[in-house]
């Protein structure tokens, strides 16, 4: 069995880079193994590893809730946030037009602590019937990493509904809406809040949202990524 760094190590990821420019989002095939993903969904009920829990109804988030991981993370979060990183510092500096992203994730999130943004944002979401996200974005602060990723950790086949769907919403255009089905262990890389687009007329920035569809049944756990602290 390859490990996570090497499995991350062989996306292939100018394809990724390219997708990602071109429309906002990549997905990455079966990332986390099956076992993988059966651990991280057992810690949901797991008391230790947490900072926070979010009942979505109480906030007008949606239905559902989700858990903030503390530090120390988990080795596959710390795994994937450290291993997939450096591939998207470049694209993220130039989405930014700025060398604002060092190379390494460590150097950045302790930037991040400098600035005051010093608590985990990995989180496991949880769904049951009924349950949804509302469209948002994931900001926490000034220090934003523009790009996240979202790994399914359930079998699709034991829920219905309950889809990843992303929102662009385009200047002076209607909105576009995209519906992106993962398979178990599947991670969906997008942007968090805006990203550059080339048009006739020159660059122009989209601001992208993400949330869930409506779960039908089942129950459905996912593991949100995302890459800076906040405050």
């Amino acid at each position: 069995m390859t490990s996570l760094a090497s499995r991350i190590e062989s996306l292939p990821w100018s394809a990724l880079i390219e997708r990602l420019d071109q429309q906002g989002f990549a997905t990455t095939g079966p990332l986390l193994t099956a076992d993988d993903c059966t651990a991280l969904t057992a810690l949901y009920d797991d008391p230790a590893p947490w900072r926070n829990r979010v009942v979505m109804a109480r906030h007008g988030f949606g239905q559902g809730e989700y858990r903030y991981f503390s530090y120390p993370l988990p080795a596959a979060v710390q795994t994937l946030r450290e291993n997939i990183y450096p591939r998207l510092a470049p694209l993220a500096n130039r989405w930014q037009q700025a060398d604002k992203f060092p190379a390494q994730h460590a150097d950045y999130i302790a930037a991040c602590h400098a600035a005051g943004q010093s608590r985990p944002t990995p989180l496991l979401l949880r769904y049951g019937p009924g349950d949804y996200n509302r469209l948002h974005q994931d900001l926490y602060g000034e220090m934003v990493f523009p790009l996240q990723l979202t790994v399914l950790l359930s079998d699709p086949a034991a829920f219905s509904g309950g889809d990843f769907v992303l929102v662009e919403n385009k200047p002076r255009s209607q909105s576009r809406a995209e519906v992106v089905r993962l398979a178990q262990g599947e991670a969906v890389i997008f942007a968090v809040n805006q990203r550059p687009v080339k048009g006739t007329r020159g660059t122009y920035r989209v601001a992208m949202r993400h949330g869930v569809s409506t779960l039908h049944s089942g129950s459905r756990h996912t593991l949100g990524v995302i890459f800076h602290d906040a405050g």
